[in-house]
């Protein structure tokens, strides 16, 4: 991982327990994680032919929502340097110093072992392992891998953002099937378009920290 020779931890300063839960909540992105829910609850009417057992669908949500939780926090640990960086991102919870790399770690462990628990308990392995995988790919090909090195970067990472589908077909089925394929690949091609209009308007941040999403490699017009 690359370190920004700018980038260090300030001191933290949290004064009362709401403003320590607070820099908790924002470590994990959670503008970020309704939108997987709602891939996952409409899979789930889809396999269930519009009827899903109330505490099914509870917990697959619950769940559902630790396991991306527990990776957008480690994707703050990872992007640590290059978010001390951007004016945009320099006030979440690692680079303001509210919040220490050993604890953001702990915190994303936890969140990613209750969501395997719980999901396998009353769920099924089958949807709680494809909540592995969501973090896997998120942060193993995405942040680790791709972000950094390719103008590819979220058509082959946004595959993380396909996987809820997934999970919540194989949560009422114990399978996947075609239709849950097709609920994936629908995500995936919406995902790039999505993702590279929002990089349009922010593309000069990317660039000053050296991230190659496709505005900043290929231009505007290229990318439109």
């Amino acid at each position: 991982m690359q370190t920004s020779p700018t980038w260090q931890s300030p001191t933290p300063h949290h004064e009362t327990f709401w403003q320590v839960c607070r820099s908790y909540w924002q470590l994990t992105k959670p503008r970020i994680i309704p939108l997987l829910l709602i891939e996952t609850a409409a899979s789930m009417l889809v396999a269930a032919h519009g009827t899903v057992d109330p505490l099914l669908l509870l917990v697959t949500l619950l769940t559902g929502a630790l396991a991306a939780a527990s990776a957008q926090s480690i994707n703050c640990i990872y992007d640590r340097d290059i978010d001390f960086d951007m004016e945009r991102t320099r006030h979440r919870p690692i680079p303001s110093g509210r919040i220490q790399l050993r604890d953001a770690l702990i915190f994303a462990a936890a969140l990613a072992i209750a969501a395997f628990s719980l999901q396998a308990i009353v769920g099924n392995v089958l949807s709680a392992a494809l909540e592995m995988v969501g973090i896997a790919i998120y942060v193993g090909v995405y942040t680790h891998w791709l972000k950094r090195s390719s103008t590819q970067n979220i058509v082959i990472g946004g595959a993380a953002g396909a996987i809820p589908p997934l999970v919540g077909w194989a949560a009422v089925t114990g399978e996947l099937s075609l239709a849950a394929w097709l609920f994936f690949a629908i995500v995936f091609i919406w995902t790039p378009p999505h993702f590279w209009a929002l990089a349009l308007v922010i593309q000069d941040d990317y660039a000053k920290v050296g991230v190659p999403m496709l505005p900043v490699i290929a231009g505007d017009e290229a990318t439109a």
